[in-house]
Order: C-alpha cells, then sequence, then structure tokens
C-alpha cells in the first residue's frame, strides 16, 4: 500500500538534501570502510557492526542483535512509526556489512578519494551502500515524512551464503510491503532478476594400481571424473539461463600410479525456479561409467533466483518515476550473481536490487564508487522510502 505519488516529497528537495549531506555521507562511508571486516573473522566483523549500530541509535533506530556464536551479529534497525500502529506496511532495507578482503588489506588498498572515486576495499560492496542508506533514512526523519516503519537489515554473513542470517531475512521479509536491497547497481540500473546459485562436489573413489605392473588392474578415477565433467557440463541450458561450469578439479598421486581419488566443484546458476529440482535431481542420479569407481555427490541449491515478478516490476515503475524527476534515466538489469534479495523474492515480496552505490571492481582490487552519483543515488532511495 503506497500514498498517491502526487503526494510524495519534491524529488529536488531531496536531491538538495542529500547534495548538504554527502560531505558526511563520505566521511561516514569511510569509517565503514576502515572497519575491515571479512566475512570469516567474527570479531572484525562485529566491530564494523558496532559502528552500524551506533549510527542507527544516533538516528533514533530501534536495535535489536541477533548474536550468533560463530559468525559475526547480525543488525536489525527499526526507524519511523512502529509497523503495528500503522495502517502501511514496513518497507526492508537489506545490506551487509561482510567482504571478501582479509583484514589488512588497507595496506595494498587503502581508503582514499581521487580522481572522482572513493576507492578501497568493500567501498562498492557495500559499505557506501549502507551509508547511502542511513542518510536517506536522517533526511526523512529530519523532514518529518517517515510515515511507515523502515526495517534495516544488515547482515554478515552475505559473501559466504548467508547461513545464519538467511532465516532473519526471511521473517523479517515476511513482514514488509517491499524490500530494497543495497548491492551495487548494474552500470546505472536498479536490478529486477538474479539467477540463483547452487555449488555441488563430487568425489571419485577408483582403484590404484602401478600404471606400468598392473594397469589393467586399476579404476583410474580421474578418466571417470574426466566423463563426469563432460556430463554435468552438457546441461548447461543457456536458453533457459541455466549454467553448470566446473570451476576446480583434481585428482591423483603420482604419474606412475593409476589414481584412486579425483574431485570437482560445481557452479549452477538458474534463471527459473522450477530449474532448481530439475538439476537436483540430474546431480541425484549420476552413475559411474565404470562400475569399480564410485561417485560421493554433495551440494545443492543455496539461493533460489530473483524471477522478474510483476510486484517487483511495479516497484520498478515506481522508482523509474522517481528517477525521472532527479534527471536520472533509471534502467532496469538482470544479472547472473546472487544476493540476499533472492530469498526475500522468492517469498514473493517485491524486491528491488542495486540500489546502492555506483562504481567497478567489486571483488577486485580496483574497487571504487563514483562519487558524482552519491547524492542522486540517495535520493532516489529516499524517495522510495517516502512512497
Amino acid at each position: 500500500m503506497y500514498p498517491p505519488e502526487d503526494q510524495a516529497i519534491p524529488a529536488r528537495a531531496l536531491l538538495a538534501g542529500a547534495r548538504r549531506k554527502e560531505p558526511a555521507l563520505l566521511k561516514l562511508a569511510q569509517r565503514l570502510v576502515l572497519a575491515e571486516s571479512p566475512s570469516d573473522d567474527k570479531q572484525a566483523v562485529d566491530a564494523c557492526g558496532d559502528l552500524a549500530a551506533r549510527q542507527a541509535s544516533t538516528l533514533g533506530g530501534r536495535l535489536k542483535i541477533h548474536r550468533q556464536r560463530s559468525f559475526g551479529n547480525v543488525l536489525e534497525a527499526r526507524f519511523g512509526p512502529r509497523g503495528r500502529a500503522n495502517a502501511l506496511k514496513p518497507v526492508l532495507i537489506l545490506g551487509h556489512i561482510d567482504t571478501v578482503w582479509p583484514v589488512g588489506t588497507l595496506a595494498s588498498m587503502p581508503c582514499r578519494i581521487a580522481d572522482g572515486r572513493l576507492w578501497g576495499p568493500g567501498t562498492l560492496d557495500m559499505k557506501v551502500g549502507i551509508a547511502m542508506a542511513f542518510t536517506a533514512i536522517e533526511m526523512l526523519t529530519e523532514a518529518g515524512i517517515l510515515e511507515r516503519e523502515i526495517v534495516l537489515l544488515l547482515n554478515s554473513d552475505e559473501e559466504i551464503g548467508s547461513p545464519v542470517s538467511r532465516p532473519i531475512t526471511e521473517r523479517l521479509a515476511a513482514e514488509c510491503a517491499a524490500v530494497y536491497v543495497l548491492e551495487p547497481a548494474q552500470g546505472l540500473a536498479y536490478k529486477t532478476a538474479r539467477k540463483g546459485t547452487g555449488n555441488w562436489r563430487i568425489e571419485v573413489s577408483g582403484v590404484a594400481a602401478h600404471a606400468g605392473v598392473d594397469f589393467e588392474k586399476g579404476a583410474s578415477a580421474l578418466r571417470e571424473l574426466a566423463r563426469v565433467i563432460e556430463t554435468v557440463s552438457s546441461w548447461t541450458d543457456l536458453q533457459r539461463g541455466l549454467t553448470v561450469s566446473v570451476g576446480q578439479a583434481g585428482g591423483g598421486s603420482k604419474t606412475n600410479v593409476i589414481p584412486a581419488q579425483a574431485w570437482a566443484e560445481i557452479d549452477v546458476r538458474i534463471a527459473r525456479k522450477a530449474d532448481g529440482p530439475r538439476i537436483t535431481r540430474k546431480f541425484d542420479t549420476l552413475k559411474p561409467s565404470d562400475r569399480r569407481c564410485s561417485l560421493a555427490i554433495t551440494g545443492g541449491i543455496n539461493r533460489p533466483p530473483m524471477e522478474r515478478t510483476r510486484g517487483t516490476v511495479a516497484l520498478y515503475q515506481k522508482a523509474r518515476s522517481r528517477a525521472a524527476e532527479l534527471g536520472i534515466d533509471l534502467q532496469e538489469a538482470a544479472t547472473g550473481g546472487a544476493s540476499d534479495g533472492n530469498f526475500t523474492s522468492a517469498l514473493g515480496v517485491p524486491t528491488l536490487d542495486g540500489m546502492g552505490a555506483v562504481g567497478e571492481g567489486a571483488h577486485a582490487s580496483h574497487e571504487s564508487v563514483l562519487l558524482e552519483h552519491l547524492a542522486p543515488r540517495t535520493a532516489l532511495l529516499a524517495a522510495m522510502l517516502a512512497l
């Protein structure tokens, strides 16, 4: 349920507010980047989460810390009128504070402003996006126009598949009218579709033998693995958006020994939810060609696809209309990568992704954010929150 667009706050006022707050936004973003937070370092992730929690508290957020034993804690912050006392359902802003970069990366990738960009590990994915969200919330709060409850969820494990945060994300999304994901933009576009992801591991056991003396007594695990790789690779169907990619493989012990062990790690991407069960059945029914070999298969689909649903398209059209008022020609895009937005979209909750920063180099040494887009993108995020 949304108010009529002609009652929305003028976009020019939001853009002016975002430009005024850009210096403070940048300072907050830099503080977040300097708090290095690799997914597998609980202490580091929690330190960055504490910084975000303090910022949320400063803005009047009602905090709940979902404490974790082995992973970083998950931060939930609520702003504006309480959902149960309001006719408008809440909106969920979804982000993550963990990065792919180990502690110490700042030594080789310093956080700095140069050439119209903010550089550094985690800038684009997605600490600038988090700073944008805080700024948008602050703008609306100061203007007294935050008419619905905003739930900000900052996960600690997105880069490693969201093993602990997924149920939290899904529970909160089910309460909300829409989900806005702070992942980086696709170029300048919002993302209305993402592929789902799966990972499988295949281990082959064969029979070892001397390659010269007892060749016929051996059963090569590597040869069997080669057959398996050809089989699973043939499942790729580009027209359906289904890809099966063997990214890592290995096996054997010595050149003169028929290999008894081999393995492969496989990446699967699906564009359609129905393809998840289909590809799972294919892996489950794999059999070795050489009966002296055996296969041990583990894995599965870990993120459903974010399909381009009617609700998401309607949300995008609202965003496109507000963007036009800001002088932005907002396009939509689909991507093969996944995010926590996959989970919320699969629940049937309209989900817009790529609402964070504009830049390049996510997960790469040239990771950076283009400063020229900061204020307009923050104003657009605020406009969507004000609907």
